[in-house]
């Protein structure tokens, strides 16, 4: 159905990197999401007043939850779409975030509802009716979320929205959720056993977990979590295709939204080259990495001693020492100032993330590693974290 709805109503449909597309696919999927969540909901709702069963009534809010949460999605991706003004240059691209961030709230808050509702239910149990048509109810739901868990999965990897994962994730465990609440009823049906307030407990289980997972995946990239491997390798490889480019480091990624990002990196070069030539490449790179990755980028050029043999075979065997004594850590920005008396070795210290030395003692223990290494050879580092 999506696909021939998107046929429709979208224009050049495969052309998923473009931001108009993009938008128009995650307004059609939310009012798709809207109108199917609503005729469950009816459904449900009748099949549980038939019944009598809280499971299935509870089952049935939750669809209606649903509805607004897709609601709320539309409303995103409507905002999101906004173009940069002088209060928000970066665009309005996190909107997206934050409407899926409602939706896993939403989700929350329902699960707990049913959680509640379920207790008293196992409490003061109430006799549950499983007839024939709201079994066939709920075998139609199954079917209807497994294909809107599909199409949202799909379509959510094809554009890069996590709002759309969120709500695939949601209409997953609203499938097994209501697999539970038939399997309830058919025990109910076959043996007379009333377990409908236990399924309830399960159904709550399903329901917390999605709002769990569609919060942490919808939070991170406003928190602000590193780019994938790949986008970083893709990076790299753009840039170091370019010769006059001898290596890349400080690579920062920011990310304002879906289809929003942007890359600050510092890119290595010959001491010796001619500054106005190679300026003319990093504006040539940064072009590229606008037309390639859809991003903006601002490359610092960084000039590197390349015909200096001293230089060269000091800063080898200082590699090869750290290497030895902390394999984690990586340094650029070499460079050797030369004096009567001594020579200091100046460069920068990448640390991961979680090391378990401080800045100030990876600082220490290198000025003593040269120091063991080298007579009269001082190390003035710079320690830093790596953002990717």
């Amino acid at each position: 159905m999506i696909t021939l709805l998107s046929g429709i109503f979208i224009k050049n449909r495969d052309q998923t990197e473009n931001g108009e597309v993009r938008r128009a696919y995650g307004m059609l999927c939310s009012l798709v999401g809207i109108g199917l969540n609503v005729l469950l909901f009816a459904g449900k709702y009748l099949a549980g007043v038939i019944s009598g069963s809280i499971a299935i009534t509870a089952d049935a809010f939750n669809n209606l939850s649903d509805a607004g949460s897709s609601f709320i999605t539309l409303v995103g991706f409507k905002f999101s779409g906004m173009k940069a003004d002088a209060g928000h240059p970066f665009g309005h691209g996190r909107i997206e975030y934050i409407s899926g961030f409602g939706v896993s709230m939403i989700i929350i808050l329902m699960g707990a509802e049913l959680f509640k509702s379920s207790v008293e239910k196992i409490l003061h149990p109430e006799p549950v009716a499983a007839g024939t048509l709201s079994m066939a109810i709920l075998v139609a739901s199954i079917a209807v979320k497994l294909y809107m868990c599909l199409y949202n999965r799909s379509i959510g990897k094809k554009i890069g929205s996590e709002a759309m994962k969120a709500t695939a994730m949601d209409s997953l465990s609203d499938s097994a959720a209501t697999t539970a609440v038939l399997l309830s009823m058919g025990v109910t049906y076959v043996t007379g056993k009333n377990i409908d307030g236990w399924c309830g407990l399960l159904v709550a289980g399903f329901v917390l977990y999605a709002g769990y997972s569609a919060a942490r995946d919808t939070l991170n990239p406003l928190l602000g979590e590193p780019p994938s491997a790949e986008f970083v390798e893709e990076i790299k490889s753009t840039v170091m295709a370019h010769p006059e480019i001898l290596g890349i480091h400080d690579l920062v990624v920011h990310d304002y939204g879906p289809g929003r990002r942007m890359i600050s990196l510092h890119g290595e070069v010959s001491g010796d080259c001619d500054i106005f030539e190679i300026h003319d490449v990093i504006d040539r790179i940064e072009k590229e990495l606008n037309q390639k990755l859809g991003c903006e980028s601002v490359i610092h050029m960084d000039p590197i001693e390349v015909n200096n043999k001293t230089v060269e075979e000091t800063k080898a065997v200082l590699v090869n020492r750290l290497k030895e004594r902390y394999p984690e850590i990586s340094i650029h920005d070499f460079r050797m100032v030369q004096g009567p008396t001594h020579t200091n070795l100046i460069f920068d210290a990448v640390v991961p993330f979680g090391f378990p030395l401080s800045n100030d003692e990876v600082r220490e223990g290198i000025e003593r590693l040269v120091d063991e290494t080298w007579e009269n050879y001082f190390a003035v580092v710079q320690v830093e974290q790596s953002y990717v």
